[in-house]
């Protein structure tokens, strides 16, 4: 029986200009030969590198040369004028299935486009390979061993659990496969979000040995900013990034990327954005008010978190914990007087359970005040990436573009690693983790994050034909996205200044595809669609 339960006790296509034709397949994404090192030694996997979890930002336009230059001159044209409405690239399946009175969501769910269904999935399409007929039982469970190919071994039915009775943060575990993170209407993600708020917290701060969500570990005392993990009665765990700025707050002009804060708001809002584009590559979020004395200071069992509590002169309550940025009596989170706002972010699988794998991002910035990284510099860029793997081969630079779509909505600068299931090898999708710099401006469009679209004339196709679906006025983006995050305990989560920049943005991608008329890029069906 494979023990799915932390050992607590043992504390343990914008414009671009692309060599083929429209009419042409293109038969491979790399022109012969290989990049220099210089290239391979950045696009290389760098899992192991301890200082890749900074942040990003670039103010310096990015130069291009040639062709190229008026492909993104184009670009930002229509940045400027995204406010206006344009024409965009009609498609049957767009224009027909009008939305029905009543809720967006469910009228935008009905669609064609978000019925579409995975392959039929193997053994070796799903992350655990779990018997639905073993019974579980938590305390049984904790001293079972794994043998080691993601199966459970035998194991004695002391408990009267059904696979259906499971906690729900294990049935999310479970149904997690190589297309998606969880499926488009599944039951146990909205049980799994409530469980997130009203599940009592019994520890919080406690290390445990193999378990991460983006690059935390304990109170996140190697990372930028505090975070903290809290465990739940029912054995599930989950990131908890408390406020730090007001939901009308902006990112200051002067602040550089790397150095911003990290919003829990933008964790909340990145889920419910992620859902309505159908990639279902976050893990759940949910807001959550929670009692800092009651459900923080009296529950950890870490030392050093619990010496930085203090009562404010404003007879708050108070800590800063430990971290490289914020994490001082200047800096500190304070209650009112000792309730504080955070989004709590769903764990993966335990890392001994099931292995991810970390990877540079290729259009990582340079997380420096003066230096540019090489895709700033170099308009060609892509065709060496598309000569290195992954992505010479399958569907990873697809879903790299993928996720500059969605930072690119989000305003999200801070992409600089992503990972993927170990399992699944480099046939997967990215998951989308750790957006809490998203969401910062809504006065401001950030046109370079979409240099990867530009660069590499691909998008997928479904992507492309949902975008152009959340432009029309019947399914309009910012509505769908209050109409969701309305659900939230602690809504609004977005003030509609961000709600209207999501519009604009989304303009804004979907007037570039009109330089595909141009440009002649490339949309791409492929296998491993998720949708």
């Amino acid at each position: 029986m494979i023990d799915l339960l932390p050992k607590l006790e043992r504390h343990s296509n914008s414009g671009c200009s692309c060599s083929h034709s429209p009419s042409e397949e293109p038969q491979s994404w790399g022109k012969q030969g290989w990049p220099n090192k210089h290239t391979l030694r950045i696009l290389q996997d760098f899992s192991n590198e301890p200082s890749s979890n900074v942040s990003s930002h670039s103010l310096e336009r990015i130069p291009v040369t040639g062709d190229k230059t008026q492909s993104v001159k184009r670009l930002e044209h229509y940045g400027q004028r995204g406010d206006r409405k344009r024409p965009f690239i009609q498609d049957a399946t767009v224009t027909k299935n009008m939305p029905v009175k009543g809720s967006r969501l469910s009228a935008l769910y009905d669609h064609p486009l978000y019925k579409r269904s995975p392959p039929p999935l193997t053994d070796e399409d799903t992350l655990f390979n779990v018997n639905t007929d073993i019974r579980f039982d938590p305390k049984a469970a904790e001293d079972q061993e794994w043998n080691g190919e993601g199966t459970m071994d035998e194991f004695s039915p002391t408990g009267e659990l059904t696979a259906d009775s499971y906690p729900n943060w294990l049935r999310f575990h479970i149904g997690i496969n190589r297309y998606e993170l969880y499926s488009r209407h599944n039951p146990v993600i909205d049980a799994l979000l409530k469980d997130l708020v009203t599940q009592r917290i019994t520890s919080v701060g406690e290390s445990d040995r193999g378990r991460k969500l983006d690059d935390e570990r304990t109170m996140k005392s190697g990372g930028t900013q505090l975070k903290l993990i809290m465990t739940f009665q029912n054995y599930g765990q989950a990131l908890f990034k408390p406020m730090k700025q007001t939901r009308e707050q902006e990112t200051p002009p002067d602040f550089f990327y790397f150095s911003d804060f990290e919003r829990h708001n933008a964790e909340i809002a990145a889920f419910h954005l992620d859902k309505i584009l159908d990639f279902r590559r976050v893990p759940p979020v949910a807001g959550r008010l929670v009692n800092m004395t009651k459900e923080i200071r009296d529950v950890t069992r870490d030392k050093k978190l619990w010496r930085t509590f203090f009562i404010s002169p404003a007879n708050n309550v108070c800590f800063y914990g430990e971290c490289s940025y914020y994490c001082s009596t200047e800096h500190a989170l304070c209650g009112k007087p000792d309730q504080i706002e955070g989004s709590l972010a769903a764990f993966l699988p335990d890392l001994a359970l099931a292995k991810r794998k970390t990877w540079r991002n290729p259009w990582r910035r340079s997380y420096h005040k003066r230096k540019k990284a090489e895709w700033e510099v170099d308009p060609d860029y892509c065709e060496e990436v598309k000569q290195t793997p992954p992505y010479d081969s399958g569907t990873r630079l697809l879903d790299i573009m993928d996720m500059t779509i969605f930072d690119f909505l989000m305003g999200n600068m801070d992409r600089h690693h992503y990972e993927t299931f170990e399992k699944f090898g480099n046939e997967t999708f990215i998951i989308h983790l750790d957006n809490g710099r998203g969401f910062g401006k809504h006065s401001h469009d950030e046109m370079s994050i979409l240099v990867p679209l530009t660069q590499c004339c691909r998008v997928r196709k479904s992507t492309h034909l949902r975008l152009q679906l959340l432009a029309k006025e019947e399914y309009k983006l910012s509505m769908l996205m209050a109409e969701s995050l309305v659900r939230d305990r602690l809504s609004p989560i977005l003030i509609q200044p961000h709600l209207d920049a999501m519009d604009r943005r989304l303009r804004q991608v979907c007037a570039s595809y009109m330089i595909i008329l141009v440009d002649f890029c490339v949309f791409l069906t492929a296998p491993i669609d998720g949708a």
